[in-house]
C-alpha cells in the first residue's frame, strides 16, 4: 500500500503538468500594448492628433491550458498621453483612459475617456480625438486582444483527452471576432448552381518597404507562415496553389509580374462550393514606400464586410506589424 501510494504521488506532478499549464503573458502583453498605441494617429482638414505615450499600464494577463482548452485572462488599466497639432501649428495635449480592458467586456463596452489636459484651449481637434481617435484605440486594443490569443500562444501544445498533443493553433478561435478569416468550422456548402449576388470592393495600404519585399512577402511560404501565424501552402507560379489559415482560405495564383502585381482566384472554405473571387493586388514605388492596392471582385454580396475586414486586419495590418513595415494605424 506505502509503495503505490508513493508511485502515484510521484505521478501526480506529470498528470497535473499535462492537464493544466500557464504561461504568463503580462511582460509581452505590456510591449504589446505600447506597440499598437504609440503613434497611432488621426487626421482631418483641422490638424491632426496622435498618441505619443503610455504613461499607465496596470494589470496582468495569462493564458491557462487546461485539460486541452485555452483559457485567457487579461485585465488592464491603461492611460496614454496624445497630442493635436493644428494647421496653423498651435500645439494641444491631452490624456486617454481605459480603466476596463478585460476578457470579461466586450470591445463595444470598453470605457474609452479623452480629454484634454488642463488649462489647454477648446480646440475642435478633441472631437476628432474624442471620435474618430477612440475608435482607433478601440481598434487597436481589439487587435492586442487578437494577437494574444494567436501570436502569443504559437507554440503552445493543448493535450487530447487520450493523451495525444496537437498544436493549439488548430483550435483556437477568437472570441466574438466576426472578421476573423474563415471564422467558421461548418463544412462548405454544396453548390446549388444558383448564381449568388456579388460585390467587389478595394483597399490601399502603405508599407515602409519596397515593392519587391512586399512582393516576397505575398508569395514566399515561410513569410506568409510569419505573418498569418499557422502552417501554410504557397506554390509560387502561376497556376500555382495556395492554402492559408488552416485551410479556411484558398485558391490560385492566375498572373505573376515581380514586384509590379499578383492577380489570383481567392476564397473562403465557407463560400458556395467552386465559387471565387478575383483578387488583383498591385505595388506601387513610392520612394522610401511601397503603395498596395487590393482589388476584390466576385465577392458574394454577404460576405463583402467580412472580406475587406479580413484583407485589412490579417493580410495588411498582420503584415505591418510582423515585419515592422509601419505598424502605424495612421
Amino acid at each position: 500500500m506505502c509503495l503505490l501510494a508513493s508511485s502515484l504521488n510521484a505521478a501526480s506532478p506529470i498528470s497535473i503538468s499535462l492537464f493544466r499549464t500557464e504561461r504568463d503573458a503580462t511582460n509581452w502583453s505590456s510591449e504589446k500594448l505600447k506597440e499598437l498605441l504609440v503613434g497611432l494617429c488621426v487626421e482631418n482638414d483641422e490638424g491632426k492628433c496622435e498618441i505619443t505615450e503610455v504613461s499607465k499600464l496596470e494589470g496582468e494577463a495569462s493564458i491557462n491550458n487546461r485539460k486541452g482548452k485555452l483559457i485567457f485572462f487579461y485585465e488592464w488599466n491603461l492611460k496614454a498621453k496624445w497630442k493635436g497639432t493644428s494647421k496653423s501649428g498651435i500645439k494641444y495635449k491631452g490624456n486617454v483612459e481605459v480603466p476596463n480592458l478585460s476578457d470579461e467586456n466586450d470591445m463595444d463596452d470598453l470605457d474609452i475617456s479623452v480629454s484634454l489636459c488642463k488649462d489647454e484651449p477648446e480646440t475642435s481637434l478633441f472631437e476628432l480625438m474624442r471620435k474618430d481617435g477612440a475608435d482607433k484605440v478601440r481598434a487597436a486594443l481589439d487587435s492586442y486582444v487578437g494577437l494574444l490569443k494567436t501570436e502569443f500562444t504559437q507554440g503552445m501544445i493543448l493535450p487530447t483527452a487520450n493523451g495525444v498533443t496537437k498544436q493549439q493553433m488548430s483550435q483556437t478561435k477568437v472570441k466574438t471576432d466576426k472578421t476573423k478569416i474563415g471564422g467558421s468550422s461548418t463544412a462548405p456548402p454544396p453548390s446549388t448552381g444558383v448564381k449568388i449576388p456579388t460585390c467587389k470592393f478595394s483597399l490601399k495600404e502603405t508599407f515602409l518597404t519596397s515593392p519587391e519585399e512586399l512582393y516576397r512577402v505575398f508569395l514566399k511560404q515561410e513569410m506568409v507562415q510569419a505573418f498569418t501565424h499557422t502552417a501554410a501552402m504557397v506554390e509560387p507560379e502561376k497556376g500555382g496553389k495556395f492554402r492559408l489559415f488552416d485551410g479556411n482560405v484558398l485558391g490560385e495564383f492566375q498572373e505573376l509580374v515581380p514586384e509590379e502585381k499578383i492577380v489570383m482566384r481567392w476564397r473562403y472554405n465557407t463560400w458556395p462550393s467552386e465559387h471565387y473571387a478575383t483578387v488583383t493586388l498591385t505595388f506601387t514605388d513610392k520612394g522610401n514606400e511601397t503603395e498596395l492596392r487590393v482589388e476584390c471582385r466576385a465577392v458574394p454580396g454577404s460576405e463583402e464586410d467580412r472580406t475587406r475586414e479580413g484583407w485589412q486586419r490579417y493580410y495588411c495590418q498582420a503584415i505591418k506589424q510582423t515585419f515592422g513595415y509601419g505598424a502605424r494605424l495612421c
